[in-house]
């Protein structure tokens, strides 16, 4: 029961570990200048941004999409019609699908 509970409590810290690694990977892209992980700052919070597409299957290719091209339209609401500025090629594809997956699993 002890390795159980010392697994369990080792997987979180590397889930923990990941998550801090994809905050800073966020920091460094920019991307807290109008997003936080709770809240709206200019553009929605990502956990609402989650929440909007849990469940979706195509809502992964839709967030790289969107943050490598720009856009607006889906939060004009929350934005006032602030515009997602692009993010490509200032970002590498590959850290936006780390970006998208990270705020998927919010």
């Amino acid at each position: 029961m002890k390795s159980v509970v010392l697994l369990f409590g080792v997987m979180s810290l590397v889930m923990s570990s990941a998550s801090f690694a994809d905050l800073d990977l966020a920091k460094k892209s920019g991307c807290l200048a109008c997003h936080s992980v709770d809240k709206k700052v200019v553009g929605p919070g990502w956990k609402d941004v989650a929440a909007k597409y849990k469940g979706d299957a195509g809502a992964k290719a839709l967030l790289i999409t969107k943050v490598q091209k720009g856009g607006k339209g889906n939060w004009a609401s929350v934005t006032g019609g602030a515009p997602m500025p692009p993010y490509s090629p200032r970002v590498s594809d590959e850290n936006i699908e780390k970006l998208v997956d990270f705020i998927l699993t919010l």
